[in-house]
């Protein structure tokens, strides 16, 4: 079993920057990508970015490709979302997962946390 928490959320203005952290802990933690998602109001949640604790490239929506980016520290068990050009549509609940390898669907969630771009 893996334990998600996210932190740093928080109001920016379009165009500004945030970084959300995700801790994991638990056993096997490099049997499982992690992932972020986000949902804004009245949406669905929608995948953002993933990260192997291990070789492998990330992968992004084209929607945050250039803007987004997604790192680890594995001394650290802590994955990172670098957001950069952040835009009002980028504003929603932003939430850590995480799945093993063998699966397609994310087991383990983060109770979320919040971004909002003022424009």
């Amino acid at each position: 079993q893996v334990q998600v928490v996210e932190s740093g959320g928080g109001l920016v203005q379009a165009g500004g920057s945030l970084r959300l952290s995700c801790a994991a802990s638990g056993r096997m933690l490099s049997s499982y990508i992690m992932g972020w998602f986000r949902q804004a109001p009245g949406k669905e949640r929608e995948f953002v970015a993933a990260i192997t604790w291990t070789v492998g490239s990330p992968a992004y929506a084209n929607s945050v490709k250039g803007r987004f980016t997604i790192s680890r520290d594995n001394a650290k068990n802590t994955v990172y979302l670098q957001m950069n050009s952040l835009k009002p549509e980028d504003t929603g609940v932003y939430y850590c997962a995480a799945r093993k390898l063998s699966t397609m669907n994310y087991e383990y969630w983060g109770q979320g946390t919040q971004v909002t771009v003022s424009s």
